[in-house]
């Protein structure tokens, strides 16, 4: 595993692009690495490897922008438990890993709405991105929610655009508002 690891993280050397890489740092997203190498590239490289829970739970573990993005493409969906995904979750550095985790990962997971639902409800506000952005991808899939569950995400999203969190948090919440109402 860590040969594998050693050697995923050598060939981001190839698709860097420093512009990227500097334009990300500027608007603040801090990891300990960031290549700046581009979705399809990452796309391209985890073609190349089998899913994998090991190899996925590694590359999380790692700071590195293009590691975390990777390991929500090769994480089998069938394999993450709701602990490591909760796990993951409080983990996100970035409002791009929340949106990514959740189109790559979260909304193929078996408790997705589950998962979207306790995360509107929590403390962080990285976790309730994380809820609105995944509660708003399994309303377009065709997700459906109980009257009183749209209620309370509606009622708790509400709360969210009164309250002081940031700008991409509050995007979230009017777009899963925007779903339940229309």
């Amino acid at each position: 595993m860590k040969e594998t690891l050693r050697e995923i993280k050598q060939s981001f050397r190839l698709y860097m692009n420093g512009v990227t890489a500097q334009s990300l740092r500027e608007k603040g997203l801090d990891y300990h690495l960031n290549w700046g190498v581009s979705l399809g590239h990452l796309r391209e490289m985890a073609r190349d490897y089998e899913p994998s829970h090991e190899l996925a739970m590694a590359l999380w573990k790692e700071n590195v922008r293009e590691c975390k993005i990777l390991a929500t493409l090769l994480m089998p969906h069938d394999e993450m438990t709701l602990d490591e995904a909760w796990q993951w979750v409080s983990e996100t550095p970035t409002q791009e890993i929340a949106e990514l985790a959740t189109m790559n990962l979260y909304q193929h997971l078996p408790f997705a709405k589950t998962l979207a639902l306790s995360l509107i409800e929590s403390d962080g506000e990285m976790c309730q991105l994380n809820g609105y952005c995944l509660l708003t991808r399994l309303l377009m899939r065709g997700e459906t929610l109980t009257e009183e569950e749209r209620q309370h995400v509606l009622a708790c999203a509400e709360a969210t655009l009164q309250g002081n969190g940031g700008i991409g948090l509050k995007r979230h919440a009017a777009k899963a508002i925007d779903k339940l109402t229309n």
